[in-house]
């Protein structure tokens, strides 16, 4: 979302649209400029090929089509203007599960009209080659030792785990070999945090995402490494999930190098 930001002069932070998967159209009726990053969605305009990472200008009555999504999971348009969206907690975005902020609180649907303000046309630009973010069906995450984690857990760093049907916002289950870990009956809940791999009852494990809970009781084995951590927004049942065991030290390298070669590009974006 910040890269699509950029590429229309707005802060990184600025409301834009999440689509999930693609197939989606919308239809402009005034003139902005636009860009479209995430999730690898063959897009056109007005029925013409156009790619993403790139400033676009569209026209009163002109048309942009997107695609289902053949790669990553979800889709990113921003526009070179102020989004109408309901704020709560100082955030426009939408959490579907309470009806907040957003549009009405809900996924936009067919028909929905959105109000822009301070509209302006922008240069067209492109994301550098080298800040384009993976976009695959097979994902290799570094991921540190959780709480949780005991000698009996060696065996995740090996496999090879699949993502299965039950995704949202809030986590993803993967499916494969767990390590097995004492479920303790009533067992205290701790701080949990994106990116957090557990393990309920059930013998899969549940990777949570931007929208996951901030409590939780569940064996907490690992923890995705900061610097992946936007990676797995875009992982879309079927995918494959690998992590990759890395120390703390080894993590917070990591950050400090993805923030850098993002710095000149993206100043003001923090991962």
């Amino acid at each position: 979302m910040a890269l699509a930001n950029r590429l229309v002069e707005n802060k990184s932070e600025a409301t834009a649209i999440e689509i999930t998967f693609g197939g989606a159209a919308l239809r402009f009726n005034t003139p902005v400029s636009f860009a479209v990053t995430g999730a690898l969605s063959d897009l056109t305009l007005n029925g013409v090929t156009i790619q993403p990472h790139t400033t676009h200008t569209a026209h009163e009555g002109d048309e942009l089509q997107m695609a289902t999504a053949a790669h990553g999971c979800r889709i990113y348009l921003a526009l070179s203007a102020v989004l109408d969206a309901k704020r709560f907690l100082g955030s426009s975005s939408t959490y579907l599960p309470a009806a907040l902020g957003g549009h009405e609180g809900r996924a936009l649907m067919a028909g929905d009209r959105i109000t822009l303000d301070s509209v302006r046309l922008v240069p067209a630009q492109a994301t550098p080659e080298d800040l384009h973010p993976v976009s695959s069906n097979s994902y290799t995450l570094r991921a540190v030792e959780g709480p949780d984690f005991s000698r009996g857990s060696e065996q995740i760093w090996a496999e090879i785990y699949t993502a299965t049907q039950r995704a949202s916002r809030m986590g993803i289950e993967l499916r494969g070999m767990f390590p097995v870990t004492e479920q303790v009956e009533n067992r205290p809940s701790s701080a949990i945090w994106p990116g957090a791999l557990q393990l309920p009852p059930g013998g899969n494990g549940f990777l949570l995402l931007a929208d996951a809970q901030t409590t939780g009781g569940y064996p907490h084995i690992l923890q995705v490494a900061r610097a992946d951590r936007h990676l797995l927004g875009q992982i879309r049942p079927g995918d494959r999930v690998r992590f990759l065991h890395r120390t703390q030290s080894q993590a917070v390298d990591a950050l400090r190098a993805k923030q850098a070669l993002l710095a000149n590009w993206l100043p003001e974006f923090t991962l």
